[in-house]
């Protein structure tokens, strides 16, 4: 009976947990939109709650607060993103070329299928390095970093291969963010996002503009 008794209380205790990450990402899902419209100081936890469906009290039994609850959001992502990030740049036998284009298709579509994130990000972001001064920075910084080295290093593959141009790869892993980030600040799926948001910007251009810009010899 003991232990049936234990099976039953684990059982409960999982799908009290279970319940609980649903609506702990149902309001980060709500924040995230509420955020991404009208940046952090402009929104409110009371549009928050009532995009969840929650009252503004229970968003403080998942958060401390408004700050904490905006960091949320990017650390979420960001523990969707880097993960994918690495595996596609972590094959030093790809072909360089290959992978920034790769790597133009992946930061583009994952933007585009949480556009509200991506509009929060290019608020928030710089395509350099980003400001001591916001609150987000602190979760930026260190993947912002990882992010910028995994590049540098796909860079210098290609530039060891006589693929790219000479340069520094630090700088140049910066310039195709600020190229990616620039088209992206332009892309009505992201920019928009939604059913209405109109025809995406075709994404053979932005490999047109890449190759230009890094490869030693552009393929016509």
């Amino acid at each position: 009976m003991a232990k049936a008794s234990e099976a039953t209380s684990s059982r409960r205790a999982e799908r009290r947990a279970l319940r609980q990450d649903v609506s702990r990402n149902q309001v980060l899902d709500a924040a995230e939109e509420v955020f991404g419209q009208k940046g952090f100081h402009e929104a409110t936890l009371k549009e928050v709650a009532e995009l969840a469906e929650f009252s503004v009290g229970s968003l403080y039994s998942f958060f401390e607060g408004k700050d904490e609850l905006f960091r949320q959001i990017f650390i979420r992502r960001g523990d969707e993103f880097m993960p994918a990030l690495g595996e596609l740049l972590g094959d030093d036998d790809a072909d360089p070329r290959e992978q920034l284009h790769a790597l133009v298709d992946f930061q583009v579509g994952f933007f585009r299928r949480h556009p509200h994130f991506g509009r929060l990000y290019l608020r928030y972001s710089s395509a350099t390095s980003p400001s001591v001064d916001r609150e987000i920075d602190a979760v930026l910084n260190e993947r912002y970093d990882s992010a910028m080295r995994q590049q540098a290093d796909v860079i210098r593959r290609g530039q060891r291969a006589g693929t790219f141009r000479p340069g520094d790869a630090e700088v140049l892993a910066r310039l195709f963010t600020g190229l990616v980030s620039a088209y992206q600040a332009l892309d009505p799926a992201v920019v928009t996002g939604g059913a209405d948001s109109g025809e995406p910007l075709p994404l053979a251009d932005l490999h047109g503009i890449i190759d230009r810009a890094f490869v030693s010899k552009p393929m016509t």
